[in-house]
């Protein structure tokens, strides 16, 4: 890929793997980069590559920017994925990614392009549930802030220093906006099998609402409920990878306990 392949900025691999024999797109939450999944590879099985979705606004896309939205930035991932789905594929998508990675396999499905093998989603509640909670995306920053922390456990060093505020407010805003925009349109259950994760202790996005994912699934449907808040994939990340890893290595008819 070079510089001006669109896949090689919507995409980085970690860990290269030319023959993997499996893909697995991961979609990070909201206002992150897809550096949260840089030391994924090392607890993933060897014949998997990573392919962690790199959204405008961030990292090195920081002047691009960010989508508020979530059509148009499904419409422009999948067109820039076309050429990485040449081989099997998984798609996980954390909190906001969840979504994004749930809209995209529609989007898939609607323009018959090939599916993934399993769609695996996390800390996000059925995407046909109402969204409980007041919007925030409008609000000032310092109630932004506040809300923010205590609805999810954002990190205060992160957000307290008035470089690194400056950097992520306008993402995470955007990315709110993504959030709390979205209007979920009725569609038939998707036919692969869907795995959805949950935070033993999530405050914003309890187990019960991951559940509600059931709905979506077409073919077969499980739910792991792992210690931790929203942030699980951080604090229970071994856990969470290890039941990644069964699941990726299982034949696509064999479902999981």
């Amino acid at each position: 890929m070079t510089a001006r392949d669109p896949a090689a900025l919507w995409f980085h691999s970690p860990r290269p793997r030319p023959d993997a024999r499996l893909r697995l797109f991961c979609c990070a939450h909201a206002g992150a980069a897809a550096h949260v999944f840089h030391a994924w590879p090392a607890g993933l099985p060897p014949d998997v590559e990573v392919c962690a979705v790199q959204l405008p606004g961030r990292a090195f896309r920081l002047a691009e920017p960010a989508y508020t939205a979530v059509e148009p930035l499904v419409a422009a991932l999948d067109a820039a994925a076309a050429p990485l789905l040449d081989r099997p594929f998984a798609v996980f998508g954390h909190s906001m990614g969840a979504l994004v990675a749930f809209e995209w396999t529609r989007a898939l499905r609607r323009r018959r392009g090939p599916l993934p093998e399993r769609l695996c989603v996390s800390a996000f509640r059925g995407p046909h549930l109402p969204d409980p909670a007041s919007p925030l995306h409008r609000l000032a920053d310092h109630e932004f802030v506040a809300t923010l922390q205590q609805r999810h456990g954002v990190l205060d060093d992160a957000l307290a220093d008035p470089e690194l505020r400056a950097l992520m407010l306008p993402v995470l805003r955007a990315d709110f906006t993504v959030l709390e925009t979205y209007e979920h349109r009725q569609e038939p259950p998707l036919g692969l099998p869907l795995h959805a994760f949950a935070g033993s202790d999530d405050r914003g996005v309890p187990p019960a609402q991951v559940a509600a994912w059931a709905l979506q699934a077409g073919r077969g449907f499980s739910l792991d409920v792992l210690p931790g808040g929203h942030f699980f994939l951080h604090t229970a990340r071994a856990d969470l990878l290890a039941r990644l890893s069964r699941l990726l290595s299982a034949p696509r008819a064999q479902e999981l306990p």
